[in-house]
């Protein structure tokens, strides 16, 4: 049953169409050796059954737990920010902006603070998010598409607001973020990428849902004070974008398992360069 595969069809990890196991290669897009010496049917189960959505909430609980453990002193006790991990403590695990970016040139920071929060509420709200929009991307997309939607949407969010805040500082209406945390950037890229997938003509009704869900958080991103709206924008279009470049009505290959663990690799790289550099500077 886990066993390579030696002999009959499989389905082209690139395109998805049916191929020999054994064929050098593909009939349809080309690509070499289209069955992966016959494994291809062995990562599909393993990778559409691991569970993505698990791991998105418990990389972000298990990450705040470690900002909060590597500074203690300087956890936040009061009001809004009970819980809150110090600004030393974020910036060593990966937070982003302008600063980090730009002024230490902390570039992967674009794909390590998505996955980091600044207290007790904001990773609350938050996975409330993440566990109610995930799995509804995931069962649209896949999986590992809606994980290459939530890495590649955070590193657009985080693009755009240190972008911003490093032309216009931290300017009324202009300016972005100097110091930026969490998983609601990619969070709104999932709502631009269930938008996407309603106007394709997958369902209308969970593209307006989507839509309505992105303009009430957009409204109280204005309302409420430090939040960082245009992460959230940034987001949503790189959302956007990814998923009309997967094409969620076209079926899913072997090739996006591939790039998803991949982005989780690098997810957590980010994490580990950011540790390791960041002593330097604190």
């Amino acid at each position: 049953m886990l066993g390579r595969q030696r002999t009959g069809s499989v389905l082209c990890a690139y395109c998805g169409k049916l191929v020999g196991v054994n064929d050098e290669t593909c009939w349809n897009c080309g690509r070499s050796n289209p069955g992966l010496w016959g494994v291809a049917p062995l990562l599909r189960r393993i990778g559409y059954g691991m569970g993505f959505v698990p791991i998105l909430v418990w990389g972000c609980v298990i990450l705040y737990l470690g900002t909060l453990i590597a500074d203690p002193r300087g956890i936040g006790t009061s009001g809004l920010s009970i819980l809150s991990p110090s600004s030393r403590s974020l910036f060593l695990f990966g937070a982003s902006g302008a600063v980090p970016v730009f002024r230490y040139d902390r570039w992967w920071t674009l794909l390590s603070a998505g996955w980091l929060h600044g207290n007790l509420l904001h990773i609350g709200i938050n996975l409330l998010w993440v566990r109610q929009l995930a799995p509804a991307a995931a069962e649209l997309f896949g999986g590992p598409r809606m994980i290459i939607i939530y890495c590649i949407s955070s590193v657009t969010g985080f693009l755009l607001t240190s972008v911003l805040g490093t032309l216009f500082g931290p300017m009324p209406v202009l300016g972005g973020a100097q110091f930026t945390v969490g998983a609601s950037a990619p969070v709104f890229g999932l709502l631009g990428a269930m938008v996407l997938y309603g106007r394709r003509g997958g369902s209308r009704y969970i593209g307006s849902q989507a839509m309505y869900y992105a303009v009430v958080m957009f409204i109280f991103g204005i309302i409420m004070p430090g939040i960082d709206n245009y992460a959230h924008l940034g987001g949503f279009l790189g959302g956007y974008a990814v998923a009309e470049w997967l094409d969620p009505l076209q079926q899913e290959r072997l090739g996006h398992l591939l790039a998803a663990v991949l982005l989780l690799f690098l997810s957590a790289g980010s994490v580990l360069m950011s540790l390791w550099t960041g002593r330097m500077y604190l």
